[in-house]
């Protein structure tokens, strides 16, 4: 399978510069271990994995000799297994000043980064990745700031398709086998084995309900209703989720303009390829025309956003706005400026999409610019200021 170049390498190579060890983070399956091998290539580091049954029962028992085996400076991969590691970690790297010591690799954010963060204050770079973005698939350079022309069918198979980098190869699996087999690994290995939840026909039935609200204002009463559990099991189950990085909950904004903004979170999935298998769409024909073509485009517009956010090593600063009125913008930016978005699944200028961003610039002067991210062919601004945007150049106009 050919390595396609992550735009998350700019910033673990400057973490290694300044950090004893660097951690990555993410989902399974989005290339952690494939990007921290190839970057390592020059520099004779040491791998070891604790997928490694015997590996990891070594990392239990006795993580000094553990770590007394590897060389230095080394990888250690699927870290959290063995949240024994990091004092003795803490130990190595405080008897030298050379930074780059151990870079760490985990599938699971649940306490783990604050496992990291109490043993390794000040000493670790933190640092996440998720599939490929569209722009990696293409292959283009972070900097590049061309874009394509929007075209329906090809965003709807990049919809479809998703983002695990493994599709990208020349042998790519069946998508059905694959996305069962990965759905099974969470359940198995994640679930199970980490957070000891032994429900997992009825957490999988709870994740196949919230692939089919990706794009929705998150109700938990509904959800857990839905699904047959309580909402306290619900409220813990979504959490699982987040910080498995499945999903990802984008809270609301507080321009202190009205009291009565809605304070539940938006429920997006992170991968549009898997919410679309979870939600039983066959084919790209099916999804493009179906009755969740909107919500998974929009699903799809912001993991594109979030994704270049955290590829800079960033948290993405990014909300929504709704009112009890239903006024609502799909998407507020805040970045030297608040910037107002709308996600609209059409080519063309339509005012009536208009009014909920002339409703809240209307109530605050504290929003910079008014634009809808849409299929139009190239940038354009209307008489009353809203910039319309090809949804091809979202991660350049940012």
């Amino acid at each position: 399978m050919r390595y396609i170049p992550r735009y998350i390498e700019r910033v673990i190579k400057q973490s290694n510069k300044t950090f004893k060890v660097v951690f990555l983070g993410g989902p399974r399956q989005v290339g952690k271990t494939t990007v921290f091998k190839k970057l390592s290539e020059k520099m004779y580091m040491g791998y070891v994995t604790l997928d490694d049954l015997n590996q990891r029962q070594l990392a239990h028992t006795d993580p000094k000799l553990f770590l007394q085996q590897l060389k230095n400076p080394t990888i250690i991969d699927e870290v959290q297994y063995a949240p024994e590691l990091f004092p003795q970690i803490k130990k190595i790297i405080d008897e030298s000043d050379k930074n780059g010591q151990f870079w760490l690799t985990g599938s699971q954010q649940f306490g783990l980064i604050k496992n990291i963060q109490e043993s390794l204050a000040g000493r670790v770079a933190v640092l996440n990745i998720l599939g490929l973005s569209r722009n990696e698939k293409m292959l283009k350079k972070n900097h590049d700031k061309t874009f394509d022309t929007p075209n329906i069918d090809t965003l709807f198979r990049e919809i479809f398709e998703g983002s695990y980098p493994i599709f990208q190869s020349k042998d790519a699996p069946d998508r059905e086998i694959y996305f069962n087999s990965y759905i099974q690994t969470y359940l198995d290995r994640d679930l199970s084995d980490i957070f000891g939840i032994n429900k997992t026909s009825e957490f999988n039935r709870f994740i196949q309900a919230c692939a089919a609200r990706t794009g929705q204002i998150l109700n938990i009463s509904d959800l857990a209703r839905d699904c047959g559990i309580s909402p306290v099991t619900a409220t813990e189950w979504i959490n699982i989720l987040e910080n498995t990085m499945q999903i990802y909950l984008l809270r609301p904004y507080y321009p202190n303009i009205t009291k009565r903004i809605i304070k539940a979170p938006k429920l997006y999935f992170l991968d549009t390829g898997l919410a679309s298998y979870l939600t039983k769409w066959n084919s790209i024909e099916n999804l493009q025309a179906g009755s969740m073509a909107g919500a998974l485009y929009e699903t799809y517009i912001i993991g594109e956003i979030i994704k270049n956010y955290i590829f800079k090593g960033k948290i993405p600063p990014i909300y929504y706005l709704r009112d009890k009125e239903g006024h609502e913008v799909d998407l507020v930016i805040e970045n030297n400026g608040l910037h107002l978005f709308e996600i609209k699944l059409s080519a063309n200028i339509k005012i009536d999409n208009h009014h909920g961003l002339h409703y809240y610039t209307n109530k605050s002067n504290k929003f910079s610019s008014k634009n809808i991210i849409s299929l139009i062919e190239k940038p354009l601004s209307t008489s009353d200021r809203v910039m319309y945007i090809p949804y091809t150049s979202i991660n350049t106009s940012l």
